[in-house]
């Protein structure tokens, strides 16, 4: 198929959202034909290298040849939101679009920028992952169709050197703290460390917003973040990870230190899943055997095989234009229970993707993919687990993940204490925020 694909640049981010005149007609190439064929436009970004929104669109299409689902290519990154906000406002957006960024569902839904589509969401099934959290006073303005959930990533080949054991389910993050400090003088190689952590705010506070009992953004008391922040600490200054000054200062990534076997273990989302299979595949990651295992928890009451472990991870998910046309409405919304059901899901799982709904069919095509560990433990990582948003559905989550963000360098660069930082950002949200 000879898909056409719009790019856009978007216009300047001051743009506003505005609740008329936000149609999407101008960025499609139909709408109802004579024939009653219809053409609706989905919004998206990179697809040379992000192949999920060609994947659903051509599944669809597959099922539903009387509809065509146009592509229309925004920027990647923080640019996404940008781009998309201004064509909103100039009602040139695509008729569907990706909420990318959770902490900014209210502020499109607050706009009147997306469609009630509470219908849509009726129908799905509710073990649809990030599926309850979307709804607004009782309305749904947007429906998940891939949730990513944070998951130990662990080099078998290291853990063998250094003749440590493998991660087995149960552990704490005392557990892992003590397994990267014996990996780390196990290895005995300079610049090979036993974990790497990632510099965002995210591998931190995700987790401890999510673990902890009774933790809420909204509360203004962020004191459940200081172990999380202390046990860190303590790993970076005895060296069994690199310090969070060596990840910035030198733009560390993810993908290369453990792809290329300089850290042993690292907790991240499992689209890194099909990352790192296509990159060992290509040559850019080394050839070695890995597993995953669930994040280390907490306590002990969420560890181990019988438990279900608690993780972190926000959904992506998409909605309607609030400008669409009548005639486009009804294929738009049948696009959405598609994108977010079994059908879509199978389709997202074939390419490696983590979709919302994972069932025993999803898991099944996922490790089914050639270099996907094939060990018990890593289906149950990837298969179970309660996962808890990183940015809850709320008015003040954006305002307050910034002050956050900045609570997050101040102490990993170790520039303020932990107890000093945490109480400046908690001064700040009840001075600044709403």
């Amino acid at each position: 198929m000879n898909r056409k694909i719009i790019t856009t640049v978007g216009a300047a981010a001051a743009a506003s959202l505005v609740l008329a005149g936000c149609g999407g007609g101008d960025a499609s190439s139909g709408g109802e034909g004579s024939d009653g064929e219809v053409t609706i436009s989905l919004a998206g970004w990179d697809f040379a290298s992000t192949p999920e929104f060609e994947t659903l669109a051509t599944a669809y299409e597959e099922q539903n040849p009387d509809v065509t689902v146009e592509l229309k290519e925004y920027p990647a990154g923080e640019e996404y939101d940008t781009a998309l906000t201004a064509d909103l406002a100039a009602g040139t957006a695509p008729d569907v679009f990706i909420v990318k960024n959770l902490k900014n569902y209210v502020t499109f839904q607050e706009g009147g920028t997306l469609l009630d589509i509470s219908d849509v969401a009726a129908e799905l099934d509710p073990a649809t992952g990030g599926l309850e959290p979307m709804a607004v006073d009782g309305a749904t303005y947007a429906v998940p169709y891939r949730q990513d959930s944070w998951l130990l990533y662990y080099n078998k080949e290291l853990f063998d050197q250094a003749g440590v054991e493998y991660p087995d389910g149960s552990w704490t993050w005392d557990d892992y703290a003590d397994a990267a400090a014996e990996l780390t003088e196990g290895i005995g190689e300079k610049d090979v460390t036993g974990a790497y952590l990632h510099g965002w705010q995210s591998t931190v506070q995700g987790f401890a917003l999510a673990q902890t009992e009774g933790a809420s953004l909204d509360s203004g008391d962020f004191s459940f973040l200081a172990p999380y922040y202390e046990r860190q600490l303590a790993m970076q200054d005895e060296g069994s990870q690199p310090s969070y000054a060596t990840v910035t200062t030198n733009e560390l990534a993810y993908q290369s230190q453990f792809g290329t076997q300089k850290a042993a273990m690292t907790v991240m989302g499992s689209w890194y899943i099909g990352t790192l299979v296509a990159e060992q595949a290509s040559g850019d990651a080394d050839e070695f055997e890995w597993g995953l295992a669930p994040a280390p928890q907490f306590d002990e009451s969420t560890t181990g095989t019988d438990n279900t472990p608690v993780t972190f991870g926000d959904p992506t998910t998409m909605g309607i234009n609030a400008g669409i046309d009548e005639a486009e409405a009804d294929a738009a919304k049948d696009f959405l229970k598609f994108a977010a059901g079994p059908e879509g899901a199978a389709a997202l799982a074939e390419i490696g993707i983590t979709p919302a709904l994972i069932d025993d069919a999803v898991a099944d095509t996922v490790f089914a993919l050639d270099g996907v560990p094939q060990d018990d433990l890593s289906r149950f990582a990837y298969t179970t687990h309660e996962t808890l948003p990183e940015n809850p559905v709320g008015v003040n989550t954006a305002a307050i993940q910034t002050i956050l963000g900045d609570l997050h360098s101040a102490v990993m660069s170790e520039s303020e204490t932990v107890d000093d930082a945490i109480a400046n950002a908690q001064e700040r949200v009840a001075n600044e925020v709403g």
